[in-house]
C-alpha cells in the first residue's frame, strides 16, 4: 500500500516569539518543517507529503526546501482552520494512497521508528492510529480556582503525531463534519464512533510550542549529532 503524508504547517509563531509561520521558525540552521519531513524521509514508509501552508507563504515555504525534495514534496495552500488545511491536503493526493498520515510540523523531531509504527499498524488492519506516551504528571481537575479532585492518571496518554488513517476512513470524517474546532483528526474519527487504536510514542517527539521548547530541541539535536 502506498502511504502519504499531509503536514499541516499554516499555524503561526506568536508563541515562539516570531513574526513568521511557526513551521519557518529555525531549528539549528533549517526550518521546523524541514526537520519534520527528514524525520518522515528517513523512516522509508511514506511515498509522497503535501506540505499545507498559509496561502501568502506558499513560495517562502517552497524555498525552503531542500532541492532534492521538489519531486516528493507538494506544497499547497491551506485553509482559515486546521481541518480545513487537513482536506486541503487531502485534495492534493493522487487516488493511490490508500494510507494517509497526518502530521504537525512542530514535532519536528519525532523519531522515524514511530513513524514506522505507526504505519505498520495501518498495514495491519488498524483503521485509525495514533501514538501517545503517558501522562506522568499529577492531574486535577479545577473549576473557579479551587480542586475538585485528583485525576486517576493510569488511563491517561498523551497523543502526539503523525496520525495514521485509512484513506478512506479519513476522507469521510472530513467530508461529514461540521465542526471547526477539532485540534486532532482522531478526535473527528471518535465522534464519528469510529476506532482509534494507539502505538508506542517517544518523549523526543514534543511539540514545539514556546522558546523552552526550542531550546530543548537544539540540545537534542546536539545531542544526536554527537
Amino acid at each position: 500500500m502506498s502511504t502519504a503524508a499531509i503536514v499541516p504547517a499554516a499555524g503561526s509563531g506568536v508563541r515562539l516569539g516570531a513574526d513568521r509561520p511557526k513551521a519557518l521558525v529555525p531549528l539549528a540552521g533549517e526550518p521546523l518543517v524541514v526537520h519534520a519531513l527528514r524525520a518522515l524521509r528517513t523512516s522509508e514508509v511514506v511515498d509522497r507529503i503535501v506540505v499545507v501552508a498559509p496561502p501568502t507563504e506558499l513560495d517562502e515555504m517552497q524555498a525552503a526546501l531542500p532541492n532534492p525534495w521538489h519531486g516528493w514534496v507538494h506544497v499547497v495552500a491551506g485553509g482559515a482552520v486546521r481541518q480545513a488545511s487537513v482536506a486541503a491536503g487531502l485534495e492534493a493526493l493522487s487516488d493511490d494512497h490508500e494510507l494517509v498520515l497526518v502530521h504537525d510540523a512542530a514535532r519536528a523531531l519525532v523519531p522515524p521508528a514511530v513513524v514506522t509504527r505507526v504505519v505498520d499498524a495501518l498495514l495491519a488492519g488498524a483503521p485509525a492510529v495514533i501514538p501517545v506516551v503517558p501522562v506522568s504528571d499529577t492531574v486535577k481537575r479545577v473549576r473557579d480556582g479551587r480542586v475538585l479532585d485528583t485525576v486517576d492518571r493510569a488511563s491517561l496518554y498523551a497523543v502526539q503525531t503523525p496520525q495514521g488513517f485509512r484513506r478512506d476512513v479519513l476522507a469521510t470524517v472530513h467530508a461529514t463534519t461540521t465542526e471547526s474546532d477539532a485540534t486532532d483528526d482522531a478526535g473527528l474519527v471518535e465522534r464519528a464512533g469510529g476506532e482509534v487504536c494507539v502505538v508506542d510514542g517517544d518523549a523526543e517527539a514534543f511539540k514545539i510550542t514556546s522558546p523552552l521548547d526550542l531550546r530543548l530541541a537544539e540540545a537534542l539535536l546536539s545531542s544526536r549529532r554527537h
